[in-house]
């Protein structure tokens, strides 16, 4: 496995740290072409073989977590671990075609200066190699899970830079106008309980203009708390931008808010999640990215500090508004605690939870009334209460 890094790919490589560099289109068709162009003079050698892919390991015990001496963003990195896909293996040979086939897709696609989503890829997968992607849940686990960050692993290059556009879901609302080139100017405080739609174009979201009087950036986990804070013009009370992913954070939500937290580096970015551990992990993939996107995480992690809810807030809670841990609760609380990201504060909150078998929903607020929310997080950001 060693002599994986030595490879003709090893121009990929720095000393330790691994990464997916931001490439143009011709610099990402170039990179594939010297991959079609090794296998093949393998094939035709002397003694031809069919040549394993040389992969950066995207495990658990590949990760690390940097952190920078200059600023407090810490992030997920993969180190210099390689592993491979095979054609030899019957369990790993359709994977190995698969990562082939991807390639030739995005080579195409960028040949026709076009970019696709996800959904889009999968369609056209499906229609060209039905014998290789046979099924909707087949293939969405394969671009998801396998093909696309096992092509990023192997290019060392972004997902974008490949073609695939993020599908977004996110909304922005509150105290913050943003322009897109050659538009008008949008006020996010006027656009209700809707909020301003992030798009998935990378290249549109890196060109915004971005003006805010804001003085705190609040990252909001549900769709549904997003809405109420935007309808109550919560962001009048607490000068602030309310964002939200509607759950687990897509790459153009967390493109989005690293870009607010370069463009306004004095704004506390704080997290309002569900106090179990999803809520928990959805914070941590804010805050230092994940180990499936290790080579792009640096680009997209933010100082997200913990607002809510946590263990002291359970005062707040009537008793019978706790609902017990799930199986699904606990198995991300273990993977929580076997990662090397989480902070000691957190791991003890983590504790907590598990101690009491219990989780608590932010919406468990509202027995105070509904217009309660607003005033837990205007007293929760005034006396500093976050970790």
């Amino acid at each position: 496995m060693d002599d994986l890094s030595k490879s003709s790919m090893k121009f990929f490589s720095d000393q330790q740290l691994c990464f997916a560099d931001i490439l143009l289109p011709h610099e990402v068709q170039a990179r594939i072409q010297v991959a079609v162009l090794n296998f093949l003079k393998i094939l035709s050698s002397p003694d031809p073989a069919i040549s394993d892919l040389p992969l950066i390991n995207r495990k658990s015990s590949n990760s690390r977590v940097s952190e920078g001496i200059l600023t407090d963003v810490s992030w997920i990195f993969l180190s210099h671990s390689f592993c491979s896909r095979s054609l030899m293996k019957a369990n790993a040979t359709k994977a190995f075609i698969r990562v082939w086939k991807v390639m030739e897709m995005c080579f195409e696609f960028l040949t026709q200066e076009k970019r696709v989503t996800q959904r889009e890829l999968f369609y056209k997968l499906l229609c060209d190699s039905p014998h290789h992607f046979s099924s909707q849940l087949q293939v969405n686990r394969t671009i998801q899970e396998l093909c696309a960050k096992d092509v990023v692993a192997l290019l060392r290059c972004s997902r974008y830079s490949l073609g695939i556009m993020a599908s977004s879901k996110g909304l922005v609302a509150g105290r913050i106008l943003l322009q897109e080139p050659n538009q008008e100017a949008v006020d996010c405080s006027a656009c209700g309980s809707s909020g301003y739609a992030i798009s998935g174009d990378l290249n549109l979201l890196e060109s915004l203009i971005m003006k805010t009087d804001a003085r705190y950036i609040v990252v909001v986990e549900k769709h549904a708390i997003f809405q109420r804070l935007a309808e109550d013009h919560v962001f009048n009370q607490i000068p602030s931008i309310l964002l939200t992913a509607k759950g687990y954070p897509d790459i153009a939500t967390r493109f989005l808010l690293h870009r607010m937290s370069r463009a306004f580096p004095d704004l506390p970015i704080l997290a309002l999640v569900d106090w179990n551990p999803a809520g928990l992990a959805i914070l941590s993939t804010y805050k230092f990215g994940s180990i499936g996107m290790g080579l792009e995480a640096y680009r997209y992690a933010c100082n997200v500090k913990w607002l809510g809810l946590r263990g002291d807030d359970l005062q707040l809670i009537p008793q019978q508004s706790l609902a017990p841990l799930k199986p699904r609760d606990l198995q991300i609380a273990r993977s929580l605690i076997s990662s090397t990201t989480l902070q000691d504060n957190y791991r003890q909150e983590l504790a907590v939870m598990m101690q009491s078998g219990q989780r608590a929903e932010i919406e468990a607020l509202y027995f105070n009334g509904y217009d309660y929310l607003g005033k837990y997080l205007a007293k929760k950001i005034v006396q500093a209460n976050y970790i």
